[in-house]
């Protein structure tokens, strides 16, 4: 019987605390780690591929993948062991190539790894308390050095080899940054800290010997050969509500309860833990990835920063910010982007950066995309798609479609598709759900909340419930088979629904525990479900009663499943077997070999079975069930697994785990055959749509035809002005081009012909200089043979000479050999003589050594009798005195206890004390605080005192000078209001002939106010009249029409009288035409209503008349009202004008005149300076005061000279415009009045003025 086959096809997760998850292999793939396995995801085909861990691993902790891509490193802990598997990523699949699990030191697991550049070596650091860095050559299993980084059990976070040197190394962790080479066999810390300790978090490269390092207060260090260079600070640019950020991400971090053995990354959790007592505010720096450019580091939750290199200097600046988007498919969209971001890596072109947080989310984003968004942060995208971030709880599946649906402790839901490997639907909420079930239609859902059950709509876009159950906490519900039914478990308690009317039709009491399973069988008839209590009940839902029962206490049930006839009921819980029950009694029970069985799944043909374990494996089986260990144990996930099902057609095996990854398997039996299908129905493609919702996008799309449309006709237009405008340039562009062209070809023909020179030129230039080289080409050969031979000669004549010295060599090579014989034949003989006195001395040590040995024996054997005795006494001696110390000890016991209770008061005592000591220091140091500021304000206040006596010292002497002046002052005020006085006598005569012209003006603007009444009166008498003529000549048409048409009337009845005429013989026709003629012309009701019509149009007319014509002189009334108002608002508005130009021209003069004055008071000063004050005559000021009034009457009769003026042109026209209507035949000026002629004025004005 061939055994059951399942393989892995798709993993929607992701297991972030596993140390650097995340590297690109190459520019399409990335690899992650979800579960227990390592993927390779093609980001565009989007396929994936499983590296598995290894068998009985309990988890990965740490990746690593080398410089060259071809190696991954998995860090796992195998069986409560440590192992470090090796895989070659270029072979497909990927294989095995060590695995190194054979250690000589103490390691309780490898938390961070690294490739050396060349891939030869590996770097390891283990955990403590041993926190030992491990230098091995994994190729031969080497060990080659290995040193304890640190000895206060620090937590080491990263190491790393430098990109260019297989021997030097880096270490960061808590309050270390170290930097190690590997020499001679060891490894030897070659930096030396200085400054505070910090807690570094991550580290990276920028060149050889350069290394970015950052920390969990938001800082960055530049270390060069171990010496800081640079450093920055992060800043944090939102406001951060205290430390409310971490606290949601701690508390969303403590739902995941993973294995305490295999949690994934100890780094992370330390990193929280060792930061939480710092300032929470500050930006932690979890990673730093380098690129060409600079680097970008993680800088605070949901934000990621570049830093690009200065040209001139080492250091670096922000240069852009990236940000985590806001999800709005979450329930507090203000949380959806504070999570922390642990690994950042860039593809080998720098095209694309990927992060992945601490929410198990994985995001991209281009790097052009960056450059493209200056000033404002760039945003990130899903890589793939919003994955659970906490474990699943529920998990169902449909009939119709190929949907999954998932619920977590995340308080989302998610409706995925197994065959496109897609997320359909995705909605947070504000309650955990437990438990979820789908509709074989696969159009609703009903899932079970914290505090409710909702039955849901799965619509196009959204996720809403229609209806809700007040059961709390529900942790299994179940749709059944046919869908028309649906049961939930509130306790112990099965409630069970139907689906048309959404009434609960049954409640299924039994259980005195909690129910953990539940399942339907084929038919629907019949619930089976199992319990902590130990309990399988078989309930009849027809009846509501219990048909079968099967209870074990000491069992508490996980997961119990039913065969496709409903005749067996398997069965798994706490006791590491796995149940076969019917009819009441368990027939069979088959072990779990040590191990938990979580979940249990039966195929619908009922020849395949899968159970999942605690440890996150899945068994495949046959049915019936072998009683040896027969089964396929795979790798799948890293907790135990919470739910699994099988498609409706047997085709794929589904798991979810407490990792919050979802697995998609495909089934297969040995030979590679998948599982046929029962019957081929394609899946549905129908989807729920609202009305409202079809309503408003019928409406958006309806708004953006017409914006498009508006759009299009915008864009035609500017395409058509840019047409003409580019038409325009290309016609200005080919113009010059043409001007250019021809100039340039005139250019060429000028430098053809200079080249044409110039070849001719350098031709007999260069015969002139091949003529010169032969010649000295042959002198050369001439004078270096002649040095050649004598070289010759030289060399011969050297020969000779090494020859003899040769010899010479020789012969004293022969004496020397000859020596060195015989000097060493001498010492021979002398160190052989020695060496027989010594071996002479050695025996007669050895025969001493023998006599002491044999006098040493005797010695002992005295002494160990004589301690004998002394044993025996010394025996006694002690008895006594343990039994008296016995008894001082009982005395002493209730002393101590009265000692302790005295001790522990007094220790709480001491502890009040050291706290009020503490809280005493604290109010010294702060009361210090105050007097020193105190003092500064103390000291402050001085020198201000003595500043203010400086300024008070120098206002004094102002105000002395200051009071000087103003007596000055006041000597000249009273010589100036003398002379004020004289020149008012003399402005007086110049105001009354003002006020006389001012009276002339008035009564020439009455004047004009009359002539404007008399031209509006005439205006409005000669528009009557035009609309008189107008209507009387509309009546002469009318008439003249009217006249035509009886005259056409007319010559039409005398034509057919003549043609009646025609049949005066024949009196019958005669009589119908004359009867015709009758119909055609002479009708008489035809005549009444033409004549009655004729009346109504008159009356009618006339009436609309007199109504027009009242109406029009109504409004003349008011015309002549209006103006009458309008020409006394104009004549106010005038003098309100005059009035505002002479109080201008007043001010105008006062402020002359104040000039003036200033001016002479200047020139009085610098005169009472210069000459004496007895020397100066009373006549200068008054003659200065007569030569400024002259310039003052000039302005004033330039003013009123422009008054008249305008006022006599405005009379020119008014009379220019009576002229005109006199013209005009009948009109007559009133009462023959005529207005004075302008010359007589002017002649007036003249005279007044003069």
């Amino acid at each position: 019987m061939s055994a059951v086959v399942a393989q892995t096809l798709h993993v929607f997760g992701l297991r972030s605390h596993v140390a650097n998850n995340i590297f690109y292999f190459d520019e399409q793939i990335i690899i992650f780690p979800s579960g227990n396995h390592c993927v390779k995801y093609n980001v565009d085909q989007k396929w994936q591929k499983f590296i598995p861990g290894s068998d009985k691993s309990q988890g990965m902790l740490a990746l690593s993948i080398s410089p060259n891509r071809r190696y991954l490193a998995i860090s796992e802990t195998v069986q409560e062991k440590p192992a470090i598997t090796i895989y070659e990523l270029s072979s497909i699949p990927c294989r095995k190539r060590k695995v190194l699990n054979n250690f000589d030191f103490q390691v309780q697991k490898f938390i961070s790894m690294a490739f050396s550049p060349d891939s030869k070596y590996l770097l390891a650091q283990t955990s403590p308390p041993e926190s030992n860095l491990v230098y091995w050559l994994w190729e031969k299993q080497k060990v080659m050095a290995i040193v304890r980084i640190d000895t206060q059990n620090n937590p080491v976070y990263q190491v790393s080899f430098s990109p260019q040197d297989n021997t030097q190394v880096c270490v960061t962790g808590n309050g270390m940054f170290k930097l190690l080479r590997f020499t001679e066999g060891t490894l030897k810390q070659t930096n030396f800290q200085r400054g505070e300790p910090q807690n570094y978090l991550a580290h990276t490269w920028v060149a050889d010997d350069k290394i970015i390092v950052g920390t969990d207060t938001g800082k960055l260090f530049l270390f060069e050969s171990g010496d800081q260079r640079w450093e920055t600070s992060i800043m944090v640019k939102e406001p951060t509500h205290d430390s409310k950020s971490l606290d949601v991400i701690q508390e969303s971090e403590s739902l995941i309860e993973f294995p305490p053995i295999s949690s994934p990354l100890p780094s992370y959790e330390q990193m929280v833990a060792t930061s939480s007592h710092s300032q929470l505010a500050m930006p932690q720096v979890f990673a730093i990835a380098a690129y060409s450019k600079g680097f970008a580091c993680s800088a605070g939750p949901g934000r990621v920063l570049l830093f690009e290199k200065m040209e001139e200097k080492d250091f670096y600046r922000e240069s852009r910010e990236i940000r985590i988007p806001v999800d709005p498919q979450s329930n507090d969209p203000s949380q959806s982007d504070k999570q922390d971001v642990l690994c950042l890596c860039f593809s080998p072109s720098e095209e694309t950066l990927v992060a992945s947080t601490s929410k198990n989310q994985l995001y991209s984003i281009t790097m052009s995309l960056t450059e493209i968004s200056k000033g404002e942060p760039a945003h990130f995208e899903y890589l793939m798609y919003p994955l659970h971030s906490a474990p699943i709880t529920g998990l169902a599946t449909c009939i119709r479609k190929p949907l999954i649906a998932t619920c977590s402790l995340d308080r989302s839901i998610r409706i995925w598709n197994y065959e496109t490997n897609t997320l359909e639907l995705f909605k947070e909420y504000q309650e955990e759900a437990y438990s979820i079930s789908l509709h074989p239609s696969g159009h609703f859902i009903v899932v079970g909340f914290a505090d409710k059950l909702r039955l849901m709509n799965l619509l196009i876009d959204d996720i809403r419930s229609f209806k809700e159950y007040s059961v709390r906490g529900c942790r299994e519900c179940s749709f059944s088979n046919g869908g028309h039914l649906f049961a939930a478990v509130s306790g112990n308690v099965i409630h069970v629904y139907t689906t048309t009317n959404l009434e609960n039709i049954s409640s299924l009491k039994g259980h005195t525990g909690k129910i953990r399973s539940i399942v339907w069988n084929a038919d629907d008839s019949k619930l089976i479900s199992g319990g902590t209590d130990g309990a399988v009940y078989e309930w009849n839902l027809s009846t509501g009663k219990r048909e079968t029962e099967c209870v074990l206490k000491s069992c508490s049930y996980n997961c119990v499943t039913v065969s496709p006839d409903a005749k067996i009921i398997f069965a798994v819980g706490s006791d590491h077997t796995l149940k076969e029950i019917a009819d009441s009694s368990i027939l069979r029970e088959i072990s779990a070999f040590d191990v938990t069985y979580t979940t249990i799944v039966i195929s619908h043909s009922g020849r395949m079975m899968f159970v999942g374990t605690s440890v996150g494996t899945i068994r495949a089986m046959k049915y019936p069930l072998p009683l040896q260990k027969e089964f396929n144990e795979y790798q799948a996930h890293a907790g135990p697994i919470t739910k699994m099902l099988l498609t409706f057609d047997d085709q794929f095996l589904l798991t979810a785990a407490e990792d919050g990854c979802l697995f998609t398997w495909k089934v297969f039996d040995k030979d590679g055959r998948g599982i046929k299908r029962e019957r081929e129905v394609g899946f549905a493609e129908e989807v729920l749509v609202t009305k409202t919702d079809m309503e408003e996008k019928a409406q958006v799309m309806l708004e953006l035809k017409t914006r498009v449309e508006e759009l299009k006709m915008e864009n035609e237009y500017q395409l058509r002005l840019k047409d003409m405008n580019y038409s325009e340039k290309i016609k200005e562009l080919t113009d010059k081009f043409i001007q250019e062209m021809e100039s340039l070809k005139t250019k060429n023909q000028v430098l053809r012909t200079e080249k044409e020179k110039q070849d001719v030129y350098h031709r007999e230039h260069i015969e002139d200089l091949l003529d010169k080289q032969s010649r000295e080409l042959q002198d050369l050969e001439c004078c270096n043979n002649q040095k050649l031979l004598l070289e010759y000669e030289k060399y011969q004549e050297l020969q000779l000479k090494s020859q003899r010295m040769q010899e010479e060599y020789e012969k004293q090579l022969r004496d020397n050999d000859e020596t060195k014989s015989q000097a060493l034949e001498e010492l021979t003989e002398f160190y052989e003589a020695k060496l027989q006195e010594k071996t002479t001395l050695l025996e007669e040590a050895q025969e001493d050594v023998r006599q002491q040995l044999r006098e040493f024996e005797e010695t002992k054997k005295q002494i160990e009798e004589d301690e004998d005795r002394e044993i025996q006494d010394i025996k006694t001696k002690y008895e006594k005195k343990l039994r008296d110390e016995k008894e001082s000890n009982l005395r002493l016991k209730g002393e101590t206890g009265i000692m302790r209770k005295k001790f522990s008061s007094l220790q709480k005592e001491i502890e009040e004390r050291t706290n009020d000591i503490e809280t005493l220091k604290g109010e010294q140091v702060k009361l210090q605080g105050v007097i020193k500021s105190l003092e500064k304000d103390i000291q402050g206040l001085k020198r201000e005192i003595q500043e203010r006596d400086e300024t008070i010292q120098d206002k004094e002497k102002r105000i002395y000078d200051l009071k000087k002046k103003n007596q000055e002052l006041g000597k000249f005020k009273f010589v100036l209001d003398y002379k004020i006085k004289e020149l008012k006598k003399q402005i007086e005569p110049r105001e009354n002939e003002i006020r006389v012209m001012k009276e002339q003006i008035q009564e020439m603007e009455a004047e004009l106010e009359n002539f404007h009444k008399q031209n509006t009166q005439l205006e409005l008498n000669i528009t009557e009249l035009w609309q008189k003529l107008r209507a009387t000549d509309q009546e002469m048409r009318r008439e003249r029409q009217k006249e035509r048409d009886l005259e056409a009337l007319v010559k039409r009845f005398k034509t057919d009288l003549h043609n009646c005429v025609a049949y005066i013989q024949e009196p019958r026709l005669l009589k119908e035409k004359i009867r015709g003629l009758f119909e055609k012309y002479v009708q008489r009701a035809d005549m009444v209503e033409i004549a009655g019509l004729n009346t109504d149009l008159q009356q009618e007319y006339a009436r609309q008349r007199e109504h027009l014509e009242r109406n029009l002189a109504t409004l003349k009334k008011k015309v002549v009202k209006e103006g009458e108002l309008h020409r006394t608002d104009y004549v106010r508005i005038m003098q309100e004008n005059v009035s505002l130009i002479k109080e201008i021209n007043e001010l105008r003069r006062e402020l002359k005149f104040t000039r003036s004055q200033v001016y002479d008071l200047e020139a009085a000063l610098k005169l009472t300076k210069k000459v004496r004050p007895q020397e100066v005559s009373e006549t200068e000021p008054s003659k200065d005061m007569l030569s400024t009034a002259p310039t003052a009457r000039l302005n004033e009769q330039e003013e009123t000279g422009r008054i008249i003026e305008m006022q006599r042109l405005e009379i020119q026209r008014l009379r220019d415009q009576i002229q005109e209507q006199e013209q005009i035949t009948g009109f007559h000026t009133l009462a023959g009045v005529r207005l004075p002629s302008l010359s007589n004025s002017e002649v007036d004005l003249e005279v007044k003025t003069n």
